[in-house]
């Protein structure tokens, strides 16, 4: 009986050829309800080891290596949201559905060593200087001498460095100038474009070579100022002159309409500084005092409605009148002698 069995099972017909898009929605559904068993078969056959490594990273009992499971992500063959897997060695981001690459070349920019607490800043782990400005004559690319740790070569380097510092850098003022320009943009929480525009401000003035003896520190305060007027993000004289190094409100003043003039000549044309509105001082404003989100959304409304109407008065105090009306009709209330001096330092922000 066994051999006319087995002779039956000889003559028969295989049947039609499974097609690959149904074999692998079949090893799909057979890995979800059966995972013990599909770990056996893939053992033995070729094709489920790929597609069970591809769709199920975590098979086996351990992730691929160089291989981390990021979330979910859109993928445009699958047409809805699947897992992906990121790969570290490639620098690619893959479905672990169907293996579309949904990006490649992934830069990571963060640092490629690990600090610890207990390690000093002698040893400088980064193998790349800085990013180049073109400001700068050599794009800020220089060659500096780095002293030893140790006594050995102290001597040569020490006479290696003093040469270098005697040596011109044309560079030197700007590159001071642009530290202090970064120090006062970061007092004044100021985003990075607004930074770079004074960067650029001060040194079409300075190729002019005619800024000598004057306050550094106005001039400096003066093209932050003047930046922040042109990306339509001002700041009241005030406030510039809280970071401007001792430099006072006038000479401020006499700083701007000098560079305003210098650029001037060197274009041939106006220099556009942008309108200031009330409204770009509003939520700043609003959130030195402490108002409630309520509170802050009704002035802006008031504000934007105010400028329907012919107010000759300064930005600065058609703000600090619309806060001081919108506080006395709502549950914020402030107090008349705090906001009188909240009231004058805006004021004074505009002499």
């Amino acid at each position: 009986m066994s051999t006319e069995l087995n002779g039956k099972n000889k003559n028969k017909p295989s049947g039609p050829l499974v097609s690959r898009a149904k074999q692998e929605t079949y090893t799909k559904y057979v890995y979800q309800t059966y995972p013990k068993v599909i770990d056996l078969l893939t053992h033995s056959n070729p094709f489920l080891l790929s597609f069970s490594l591809l769709s199920h990273p975590s098979s086996h009992g351990s992730k691929p290596k160089n291989k981390q499971v990021m979330g979910d992500a859109f993928c445009s063959d699958c047409k809805r949201h699947t897992e992906v897997v990121f790969d570290h060695s490639a620098g690619d981001t893959v479905c672990s559905e169907c293996g579309l690459v949904l990006e490649s070349h992934s830069i990571d920019e963060t640092s490629e060593w690990r600090t610890f607490a207990n390690e000093s800043g002698d040893n400088d782990p980064v193998r790349v200087g800085g990013p180049t400005n073109p400001l700068l004559t050599d794009g800020g690319l220089s060659t500096v001498i780095a002293k030893p740790n140790g006594a050995s070569g102290e001597f040569l380097s020490s006479s290696l460095g003093r040469w270098q510092n005697r040596g011109s850098n044309p560079d030197r003022g700007l590159i001071t100038a642009f530290k202090t320009i970064a120090t006062m943009s970061d007092r004044l929480g100021l985003v990075a474009t607004i930074k770079d525009r004074a960067n650029e401000i001060y040194k079409k003035v300075e190729d002019q070579k005619s800024s000598r003896g004057r306050n550094q520190d106005a001039l400096l305060a003066a093209c932050l100022y003047i930046a922040c007027r042109q990306e339509d993000k001002p700041r009241t004289v005030k406030e510039i002159c809280s970071v401007a190094n001792g430099a006072t409100k006038k000479e401020i003043g006499r700083a701007k309409e000098y560079i305003v003039k210098q650029l001037g000549l060197e274009t041939g044309q106006s220099v556009e500084m942008g309108t200031i509105h009330a409204g770009d001082f509003m939520r700043r404003f609003c959130s030195n005092l402490g108002m409630s989100n309520h509170t802050v959304k009704a002035a802006t409304e008031a504000v934007k409605t105010s400028e329907q109407f012919d107010i000759r008065r300064s930005p600065i105090s058609i703000a600090a009148a619309v806060i001081y009306i919108i506080t006395q009709l709502s549950d914020d209330k402030k107090p008349l002698r705090g906001f009188d001096r909240f009231e004058l330092f805006l004021s004074s922000g505009n002499k």
